[in-house]
């Protein structure tokens, strides 16, 4: 690369391309040549370019009978040469390249000559989408490149319709097309080689490049100006259904593909030209109807099709564009397309059908991906169609499942029946469905499903977990559908689809659900301890007992929680025993895990949702009932055992996390109700973070700061707690090392609770000069955003206090760097005290401020940064 750039490239490129070297060195030449002329044309004198073209043409006319990739880059050399020219130095320049080709002569065959400017002309708009040029020379030669298209098309159209043009000649001709369409050439300009692109769809070697050149054309931004050529085009798409369908039959995946491009394309990028061609409608119908055809194709996707896909983003943008039409317009076209939609979600649906289970099991895991990522797609999709179609979809869909369940006469297969509730789940999950008079109906369905099959017993699940809001409002149907819940949380190929629905069922209706609170409770402690599920749905379970526990009364909670945790303790109490080692690592952090997600849902009082925005601490809109929180009560009988954990374990991050998050998932969900522990934890945190700081217990502190500070009964020891962490951070900073990170953002919160707020005073000086010797170069660069949001902070607070920190930290000589002047260093103060409200700024300040503390700025390794 190097040698490439140097001056001395000018004089070895032209010797390393002679006939004599083999074609890796001659491209190498040919590369360094491009290079030059790309990246460095103002080294090269007015005086030279036209000796430079000369050369080039006589290499490109030398090497069109040689190899393909030195041939290339030479064309790209000249095509770059000629963007730097254009319009001043060399005006006509492609009709030159023309001109120059079509003589005889060099002893170069004529067609090794054709496919030569070809390949010229196909690289020349290519090379101007990734020059370097300005933005002004841009427009310029832009302007000029549309110029010369009169210079090509002439040239394109005679060689694609001459019969005695080879394969070869017309593949590059499409090719070329492809390339100059996407310079925004007018449609109408290329109208004529654009339906010669579709005679060539007929030809097998010709049909990609074909099919590539006509989707260039019609999906450029300004094509739809075009209106006539549109709407002469549309009836070439639809003379290529018979083509489709022979594909179809053949099992040909390429062609089916090639042509449901074509029509997609047309319809995507022009549904609203062509919906406003009134006069027209029938034939924007028939294409619309052959895009169906397209999305219906035969098979399972993406084993035996990977074509449906393609049309999925086309019925949104027909939906958008019929409902974004004024009311009378609307009616008009929703006579005719609602018919439509509602065929599309039939297509839909029996697309989204599994295949039989001996075809499935013979899937690989990549297409089973593939598959579901795909039912994911037709599941959205279904979503949006319910906003043109309303509640007639659901009836619609109701009313098929029921004759379904109720035909005694056929038997149905299951993955029609799961289809349907696929379909039903899809618009459940996102719409509200409450005030549809089906879904009576579709819960008394259910328990007459025989569920025989895995996928369909998942969406079954799935399917009651998005009711189960409207379940909260009508609990006498819970009866109905709890038990399949339950029978399933035993199934572990059920795994997240049960345990994701009875957490969904016990948020909802939790103040429903204490009647059957004893059975559910049971079966869950029965999955649990059999350990059927994975790690995260054990967790989630969890959080669904949490919910579920939360409605009950005081005493029934203390009793679950006996006999739900017990066996967990007396595990962790074994564990606390043993000698560090992984395995029982994995248990303690699963252990924790368990409880943490218990208590992150347990919550025996409302809260309201609506004040906590963050900016001051979430209150409860009703008081909890008398007495001890039942999570304080058990945390307390815990605390001695998570302590003698914590002292085998405070070296290793993951179990210190683990045991934060218990306090503070149990601080967040309690608030206030957490106020008993506040001394003890508040001792234990010291403790943790004075031994070993860790960013966890740096979190739980922050909680703890932004719930307590201000409450004068737990002031005493959130204050220790803070000094002893301000203190123990502050060294961090000064060392560049640890979670400074969390101690930035533990800051603004103590700033805002005036006790706190004096303590960050008194040390603030402190602060701020570890601070700028960390940006002075004393600490890694990763660290400046966090240096900034200290000082953004700061700023914000105490404005008049960091004005006289900055001054008296920057003012003895070499700090925080010798390589600094006493004007930048007044520079950087004034301007992080001039920011207070942008932090994005203030962090732009401190980088480039670092970066000239450590010599580094304007070098190229700083441009990276």
């Amino acid at each position: 690369m190097q040698a490439q750039v140097s001056p001395q490239a000018w004089q070895f490129c032209w010797a390393l391309l002679s006939p004599d070297k083999v074609p890796e060195i001659q491209y190498f030449g040919a590369s360094a040549l491009h290079t030059k002329i790309s990246r460095y044309w103002s080294d090269i004198p007015t005086d030279q370019y036209e000796s430079l073209k000369s050369q080039l043409f006589s290499q490109i006319a030398c090497f069109s009978s040689g190899s393909k990739m030195v041939l290339t880059r030479l064309c790209v050399a000249l095509a770059s040469l000629a963007l730097n020219t254009m319009p001043e130095a060399w005006p006509g320049a492609v009709a030159e390249m023309v001109r120059v080709f079509q003589e005889e002569g060099g002893g170069v065959d004529g067609r090794a000559r054709c496919l030569a400017l070809l390949e010229l002309l196909t690289v020349l708009p290519e090379e101007f989408q990734t020059s370097r040029l300005p933005q002004y020379r841009k427009g310029q030669v832009r302007g000029a490149l549309g110029r010369e298209w009169g210079s090509v098309c002439p040239l394109l159209q005679q060689l694609l319709r001459r019969t005695d043009s080879p394969g070869a000649v017309k593949a590059r001709v499409l090719r070329c097309l492809s390339s100059w369409v996407l310079l925004d050439v007018p449609l109408n300009e290329s109208e004529g080689l654009v339906h010669d692109c579709f005679s060539a769809l007929s030809d097998p070697e010709l049909f990609d490049t074909a099919v590539e050149a006509i989707v260039n054309a019609i999906s450029q931004p300004d094509s739809q100006r075009y209106v006539n050529t549109l709407l002469k085009l549309v009836p070439r798409v639809l003379a290529l259904q018979d083509q489709l369908r022979e594909a179809v039959q053949n099992g040909d995946m390429e062609t089916c593909h090639g042509i449901c491009r074509i029509s997609v394309t047309l319809g995507e990028n022009h549904s609203r030209t062509l919906l406003e061609q009134v006069d027209h409608w029938q034939s924007f119908l028939a294409l619309v109807n052959m895009i169906m055809f397209c999305t219906g194709i035969p098979g399972h996707y993406p084993v035996n099709e990977t074509t449906s896909s393609l049309t999925l983003t086309f019925w949104y943008t027909l939906q958008d564009e019929i409902m974004s039409f004024e009311s009378e317009k609307q009616a008009v076209y929703l006579q005719v397309y609602r018919p439509v939609y509602f065929q599309l979600v039939d297509v839909l649906l029996h697309k989204a059908q599994f295949p039989s289970d001996q075809e499935y099991a013979s899937w690989s895991s990549d297409e089973k991906e593939q598959f579901r990522i795909y039912r994911v797609d037709i599941s959205d999709t279904l979503m949006y169609v319910y906003e043109m179609l309303g509640a007639e979809l659901l009836s619609n869909l109701y009313d098929k499942l029921g004759r379904l369940l109720t035909n005694t006469e056929q038997p149905t297969s299951w993955q029609h029946t799961e289809a349907l509730l696929y379909g039903f789940q899809s618009i459940a999950e996102t719409i509200d469905v409450n005030y549809s008079d089906v879904i009576p109906g579709l819960i008394g369905l259910i328990p007459r499903i025989n569920i025989n099959n895995v996928q369909l017993a998942d969406t079954v699940m799935f399917t009651i977990g998005a009711l189960a809001e409207w379940l909260a409002d009508h609990p006498v149907m819970l009866s109905s559908v709890l038990p399949l819940v339950l029978q399933a949380l035993g199934n572990p190929d059920l795994s997240v689809s049960s345990v994701s629905t009875l957490k969904k069922i016990c948020r909802e209706c939790k103040y429903d659900l204490p009647p059957y609170a004893t059975n559910i409770v049971a079966v869950s402690q029965e999955v649990l301890i059999k350990q059927i599920h994975k790690t995260s749905q054990c967790m989630w379970l969890m959080q669904a007992l949490g919910f579920l526990l939360s409605a009950l009364p005081v005493e029934d909670i203390l009793r679950n929680l006996h006999s739900l945790i017990t066996p967990y303790i007396q595990q962790l109490e074994k564990l606390a025993d043993e000698t560090p080692n992984p395995s029982n690592k994995l248990a303690i952090i699963h252990i924790l895990g368990l409880l943490s997600n218990l208590f992150t849902t347990l919550d025996i009082s409302k809260q309201d949702d609506e004040s906590a925005d963050g900016s001051a601490p979430p209150v409860k809109a009703t008081p909890p009932p008398p007495g001890p929180n039942p999570v304080v009560v058990v945390l307390q009988q815990v605390f001695a055992l998570i302590q003698k954990v914590l002292s085998k374990w405070l070296n290793d991050s993951q179990v210190v996390e683990a045991v934060c998050a218990i306090f503070e998932k149990s601080v967040k969900t309690l608030l206030h109700d957490f106020a008993p522990m506040v001394s003890q934890l508040s001792e234990m945190l010291g403790q943790m973070y004075s031994t070993i700081p860790q960013a966890s217990a740096l979190d739980l502190t922050r909680q703890m700061v932004h719930i307590f500070a201000s409450e004068t009964d737990h002031f005493p020891p959130i204050k220790a707690l803070f000094e002893l962490v301000t203190s123990v951070t502050l060294s961090i900073f000064q060392q560049g090392r640890g979670p400074a990170e969390a101690g930035t953002e533990l800051l603004p919160h103590c700033l805002d609770v005036p006790p706190l707020a004096r303590v960050v005073q008194e040390d603030g000086k402190l602060l701020v000069q570890a601070v700028l010797e960390g940006i002075g170069g004393g600490a890694s660069r990763n660290l400046m955003d966090q240096f900034a949001e200290v000082l953004f902070s700061l700023n914000k607070n105490c404005f008049s206090l960091l004005a006289v920190w900055l001054k008296e930290a920057l003012q003895p000589p070499g700090f925080p760097s010798s390589r600094i002047t006493p004007e930048q260093k007044d520079n950087f103060s004034q301007q992080i005290l001039r920011e207070r409200v942008n932090k994005r700024r203030v962090k732009d300040i401190v980088k480039e401020f670092t970066l000239l503390c450590r010599g580094l700025h304007g070098t190229e390794y700083a441009a990276e940064y």
